[in-house]
């Protein structure tokens, strides 16, 4: 590791890994809940769906600047801000008495859950180069993988039990210990010497440098569009589990198991090709892994009429390949700005995250009238996002 580096803070990667894990819980958690939701605030399906765009939006927009100001103040306190803030917002939700009131809450949750996951990208690559920052990039995915996987169990536990505003005084309590694991374990890895200016002008700079890169479009890109084919399930889930297979609100783990196990294993064998494979041929395998898994998923489809446990099988190999690549899209990206990698991350989590919510509130709901619709909508996505990684490959290689 080069001298320059700041030593990393112990157990590191857990805790970077529960920062990432914010989003997710934001999003996962409370899934199991839509129905009860619907009926104590009197909204309709779509106005309880909108909670997610009401998030998914300010979430994008506001990862934008969240590497920017750490950039600039550092990486410790910004985090600890965002935390705060998200805690209280969440407290919040605890006591939303119209819909309306929900979703002003959750876009002020979204306005601070993304300063996790980009503070934890810009913080990776300010401690390591190379193999060991992919290496480090695996581990903290292999156990961000577990967020996905539990938070809709624990959200369907906790409905069935106390309903939904439990939902919400969990993510309280989980915010209020991750801050103070935070302050007692995170140390800063941004030195004064190291920080870049908040100005304007230079802010403006920076920013068109990064957001007209085409390296850094399409590496971000193939990134969006990849997470997107898996993304589509994730926000289709009360409909793909409880109207299609018939799933209770206890089951989601169902869909989130296979997917999250996937995730886990692509990670951990990303780690293990470190240093072994370059970036690019790990990259290709990944999009091998997920081409299989979307054919043989529209094949099933085409093939089957929905059920257990064929029509959540393929998502293990997509999930698999997309977490393979995704360690090496993500630094690929990354590398062409070694003294903005805060803004930079800001500018990559906000391509994704903006392409989330557009999943959420448009591709989602267009899809989601049948299985067979949501897997050629994997496919689809996943074909784009090959595209967007081949065409990052032959820019750089020219």
């Amino acid at each position: 590791m080069p001298d320059s580096k700041t030593p990393p803070p112990p157990g590191i990667a857990l805790l970077l890994a529960a920062l990432s894990s914010l989003g997710p819980f934001s999003i996962d958690t409370y899934l199991p809940s839509f129905h009860e939701i619907g009926e104590t605030l009197h909204a309709t399906p779509l106005e309880v769906q909108q909670t997610l765009t009401a998030y998914l939006l300010p979430f994008a927009l506001m990862t934008l600047w969240h590497g920017a100001i750490s950039d600039a103040l550092g990486r410790r306190r910004v985090i600890l801000v965002a935390l705060g803030l998200f805690g209280l917002a969440s407290a919040g939700c605890m006591f939303a008495t119209r819909i309306e009131h929900l979703w002003l809450l959750r876009g002020l949750q979204g306005m601070t859950a993304g300063a996790g996951i980009v503070i934890s990208r810009a913080i990776v690559r300010d401690i390591f180069d190379g193999p060991e920052a992919i290496r480090l990039t695996s581990r903290i995915v292999m156990m961000f993988a577990l967020a996905p996987a539990i938070a809709p169990v624990i959200g369907g536990w906790l409905q069935a039990w106390f309903g939904w505003r439990a939902v919400f005084a969990f993510l309280v309590l989980m915010t209020v210990a991750l801050w103070f694991a935070c302050w007692r374990l995170l140390t800063e890895t941004l030195p004064p010497q190291r920080r870049q200016s908040l100005h304007p002008g230079y802010l403006g700079r920076t920013y068109w440098k990064v957001l007209t890169s085409p390296a850094f479009l399409l590496a971000s890109g193939a990134l969006a569009l990849n997470f997107a084919g898996f993304f589509i399930y994730v926000m289709s889930a009360p409909v793909f589990l409880m109207r299609h297979l018939g799933v209770s609100e206890t089951g989601f783990l169902w869909l989130f198991g296979p997917a999250m196990g996937g995730l886990m294993a692509g990670s951990w064998l990303s780690g293990r090709l470190a240093g072994t494979l370059s970036p690019r041929r790990t990259v290709a395998r990944g999009y091998w892994l997920m081409g299989a898994a979307a054919l043989l998923n529209i094949a099933l489809n085409l093939a089957l009429p929905p059920g257990l446990p064929w029509s959540v099988l393929p998502l293990f190999a997509y999930t698999l390949g997309m977490s393979l690549a995704m360690p090496c899209l993500t630094l690929l990206a990354l590398d062409p700005f070694p003294e903005q990698r805060g803004l930079a991350a800001s500018c990559q989590t906000f391509m994704q995250s903006g392409f989330n919510a557009v999943a959420a509130g448009l591709i989602a709901p267009a899809l989601w009238s049948s299985t067979l619709t949501l897997a050629m909508g994997m496919g689809g996505l996943m074909l784009l996002g090959a595209l967007a990684a081949w065409a990052h490959r032959q820019k750089t290689l020219s």
